[in-house]
């Protein structure tokens, strides 16, 4: 018999004597739309399992891994939505059984807090969750339910997205939210939170530090967002809704990553150039959410294809890029292999 690795025994010891772990590992991706039948089939082959099978043991390899459903899981019907302009209305509504593909890819919880929940009226909304729930899938986002916890190997997380979406409860109305995350500080170790915010597109890249006004509607001020509620308890942001990657922040010593871009959007979603290159971000705290480090995965799409690993690591170069000039006032350092550290004090301030 081989004998037990150091890590693993100090697992065993640290659980045996009531002991928490000294790492916490939380894995963060972006939008994830596995094809839609609607208007027509645009649906990949072998119901999508290929999809993320290439990057599936780096999302295994975490304590918790998050993504944001962008769509819904419903097989046939619903009322579709409808916009006041069509060109820019999209609708999206996966098979049901798309859902084992987020399960056989490592995902933990998945928000469902975003302008496309509810393509299909009530009747998605209540098929998304009772689809998830029946895959194990822990998620948020959809009103009532205003955030989960879940406990794994000793450690409580706590779960709450965000989105200026119906059902959702919107990122402009920041003081519910900063109540909302007050309460699960008190309730867990590890608060997450989730944000569709922020305008559409290659020409919105960067964090203006003020509210995004995209096509009339007000998509929040995802700078203040962000920073109030790390203020009120959250221990790591992720960003979704410009469908490309933005910077990252670390600020009180909490992670923020305030776009995770397109990770697996298999047809109508363009991801062209920047807007199919996406980060698999591992953070890395202390039992009490401090930041540690954190590591970049760079990932890439193709119209019609599966997630692939870019060796010509484009999305950490474009993260270096935009973190420096956004945040230059941040003493956040991302090296060439995607390692981010901070280099102020790590006493929490």
């Amino acid at each position: 018999m081989k004998l037990l690795s150091s890590v693993l025994l100090s697992t065993i010891i640290s659980f045996a004597f009531g002991q928490k772990k000294d790492t916490i590992t939380v894995i963060g991706v972006g939008d994830i739309m596995m094809g839609s039948n609607y208007p027509q089939p645009v649906l990949p082959p072998n119901d999508g399992e290929f999809l993320m099978k290439e990057v599936a043991h780096i999302l295994c390899d975490a304590d918790v891994t998050f993504g944001n459903l962008e769509g819904t899981l419903l097989n046939e019907g619903g009322n579709v939505k409808t916009c006041k302009d069509p060109k820019i209305c999209y609708a999206f509504r996966s098979p049901e059984k798309y859902a084992k593909n987020l399960v056989n890819a490592g995902f933990d919880v998945m928000s469902i807090a975003n302008n496309h929940a509810g393509d299909f009226g009530d009747t998605c909304r209540r098929s998304t969750i009772k689809t998830l729930d029946a895959a194990g899938l822990y998620h948020t986002g959809q009103l009532p339910r205003r955030y989960v916890t879940f406990e794994k190997e000793g450690i409580k997380y706590g779960v709450a997205a965000f989105s200026p979406n119906s059902n959702c409860i919107s990122v402009n109305h920041i003081q519910e939210a900063r109540a909302i995350v007050q309460e699960l500080d008190t309730m867990v170790d590890i608060v997450i939170v989730s944000f569709h915010g922020g305008a559409e597109g290659g020409e919105y890249q960067h964090v203006p530090r003020k509210h995004e006004i995209f096509h009339g509607e007000d998509r929040g001020d995802v700078y203040k967002f962000a920073h109030t509620l790390i203020d009120a308890g959250a221990d790591i942001i992720f960003g979704h809704g410009p469908h490309v990657t933005r910077a990252v922040e670390v600020y009180k010593n909490r992670f923020i990553a305030y776009s995770l871009g397109n990770f697996c959007t298999y047809g109508g979603i363009n991801v062209a150039g920047i807007n199919g290159w996406a980060p698999i971000i591992k953070v890395y705290t202390n039992p009490k959410g401090n930041f540690i480090k954190a590591r970049i995965t760079p990932t890439y799409q193709i119209a019609r294809d599966r997630v692939k690993i870019d060796t010509a690591n484009r999305v950490i170069t474009k993260i270096q890029e935009l973190t420096k000039k956004d945040f230059p006032e941040v003493p956040v350092r991302i090296d060439d292999n995607g390692l981010i550290t901070y280099l102020a004090r790590q006493d929490g301030l």
